[in-house]
């Protein structure tokens, strides 16, 4: 079974900062933004195949070739960026699983948190004791509980044919869209969703090299594959006359791309079936720029059931994306700091601060914007080295990126960076 990686990262593209950010373009501008969550979609499929391969090449993660290239000063400081990604990830997550609770069992916000915290918790528990493959179902479980619980909805809406197809066409109407727009790309493109997905084909490679050893789809692999030489330098290349692990190498890399273009369509497919159950059913209603406002709407407009089955489905999505978020900390921590701190203690080291904010009162919709700005900062920081490792020889060898891969990979990090430059300033400068 190769398939599971791409849909443990699969979960960041669906996390409550999706919820909120695809719910409210939905209730406001209508189909108007359908565009851009198809084109962040896209760019989502290519970004992840290249943190995956490079893994798969490699045997190294995006954060272990960092930390072995970096000087140690600058090692540090990535390490530091990174740290705060993971912490404002981990913020949005439990808030989301905070939100979902109080919708179903009236739970203060705090105590929701806190609950949602244990229960992932639980969930890497499993993963630890277990292995990759009984965390990685149990991910995909929660996984499908989201697609229905964010889906199920539009079976009770009447969604425009037209208006869908206008929604296709790329534009903006006036800075607010813009602002919107750059929002979304922010929430569904994440710096921690590249770098766990890298370190899960790491592991899944080796794995499922001696799998297929065992079943004689090849007499063993390559030097520099990565399976049988875990001390070989990440820039080592692969030989193009390494005929035995070259083979299962190939293998891998086509069941990966499988992987990534599945959990992205169905996490895709979720987004956008988010912002058409919003452009169908809320589009004008008041008071829907808030998760707790869209699901009152939803409520109102198709029913409690579908309104409960919307707050199952985000608290799905709370506990599967918190529990990534952690198993990336714990993986950022260690390919940069070199350093391995147990799991279960990482992400309790991580759950203090969004719990103490939601403790403190602090406006659950505003905590998930500012984890939103946060994540600007840092993503280039992620996506420009992996961009740049994964089109070198002497990172890849006859696996690097070809040229049509390179031109789309630098346009997506131009159009990302931008997009993001453009919410910070927006931000900043106090547009709402």
């Amino acid at each position: 079974m190769l398939f599971g990686p791409a849909f443990v990262a699969a979960v960041a593209y669906v996390d409550p900062g999706n919820v909120a950010a695809n719910v409210t373009a939905g209730s406001r501008y209508g189909y108007l933004l359908l565009w851009v969550l198809i084109l962040a979609n896209a760019m989502a499929v290519l970004i992840q195949y290249l943190s995956a391969k490079l893994g798969l090449v490699t045997g190294s993660s995006l954060s272990e070739t960092l930390g072995a290239r970096l000087r140690p000063a600058a090692r540090r400081g990535f390490w530091l960026q990174a740290e705060v990604a993971a912490a404002a990830t981990d913020v949005a997550e439990v808030i989301g699983g905070a939100i979902a609770l109080h919708l179903l069992f009236g739970l203060p916000l705090a105590a929701g948190g806190a609950i949602t915290g244990v229960v992932s918790m639980a969930l890497l528990a499993v993963g630890d004791r277990r292995g990759q493959r009984r965390f990685e179902l149990l991910v995909v479980g929660l996984l499908l509980i989201i697609t229905i619980g964010f889906t199920c909805g539009l079976l009770f809406v009447d969604v425009s044919p037209s208006a869908l197809v206008g929604g296709i066409v790329p534009r903006f109407e006036g800075v607010q869209t813009l602002l919107l727009a750059a929002g979304m790309l922010g929430a569904t493109v994440m710096p921690h969703a590249i770098y766990v997905h890298s370190a899960l084909a790491r592991d899944r490679h080796r794995a499922d090299l001696v799998h297929l050893e065992a079943r004689g789809a090849a007499d063993g692999p390559a030097e520099g594959c990565g399976a049988d030489a875990p001390d070989a330098e990440p820039t080592a290349p692969v030989r193009k006359d390494a005929g035995r692990g070259h083979a299962v190498l190939d293998r891998l890399l086509r069941a990966t791309r499988w992987d990534v273009a599945v959990a992205l369509v169905v996490a895709g497919g979720v987004n956008i079936a988010l912002l058409v159950l919003a452009a169908a059913a809320l589009h004008g209603v008041s008071g829907t720029d808030t998760i707790a406002g869209a699901h009152h709407a939803i409520e109102a407009a198709l029913g409690p059931a579908v309104g409960t089955v919307f707050a199952v489905g985000l608290l799905a999505s709370g506990l599967a994306s918190t529990s990534v978020g952690a198993a990336a900390g714990a993986e950022i921590m260690s390919g940069l700091l070199r350093v391995r701190v147990p799991l279960l203690a990482r992400r309790l080291v991580t759950l203090v601060p969004a719990v103490a904010l939601l403790a403190a009162g602090a406006d659950p919709t505003y905590a998930l914007i500012l984890s939103q700005v946060v994540l600007s900062f840092c993503i280039p920081f992620a996506l420009i080295p992996l961009v740049r490792y994964t089109a070198q020889v002497s990172m890849m060898g006859v696996y690097r990126s070809g040229p049509v891969v390179r031109v789309a990979s630098w346009a997506t990090v131009a159009v990302i960076v931008a997009l993001n430059a453009a919410l910070l300033a927006l931000t900043m400068l106090g547009v709402d």
